[in-house]
């Protein structure tokens, strides 16, 4: 499984993707290159816990697994309820987290991948 964090590098004239895998950041020191500019992202330790929490967050839900493939989510529309497979909503919709960034916001997008992508419980 990857738990893949993405953002904008903020650099003029770069706008390049920076990626990294969230649950391979155990025990990094929060610098993040990009892959274009090669501009330095420090990240601070308030928002390195978050995302520890976060990754510790993740790794739970993949020991709940077990339980999770027989729960739902339901959602009520005016056309009815609709059942969502608890496990769809964890792999399929992205989480953003938001961050004030010398006055601009950078947005980080934040998704959990299957290993296997063509494989779907």
């Amino acid at each position: 499984m990857k738990a893949i964090v993405d953002f904008d590098c903020t650099e003029n004239d770069c706008g390049s993707t920076i990626q990294f895998n969230l649950l391979e950041l155990n025990g990094d020191t929060g610098n993040i290159a990009c892959p274009e500019c090669h501009r330095i992202y420090e990240f601070e330790a308030k928002f390195l816990a978050k995302l520890e929490k976060l990754r510790v967050l993740i790794l739970a839900v993949q020991d709940a697994e077990e339980i999770l493939d027989d729960c739902d989510v339901a959602v009520i529309t005016p056309a009815g309820e609709v059942k969502l497979p608890y496990r769809l909503l964890l792999t399929r919709l992205n989480t953003l987290i938001s961050l004030d960034c010398n006055g601009k916001k950078l947005m980080f997008n934040f998704r959990v991948e299957p290993l296997n992508e063509t494989i779907f419980k």
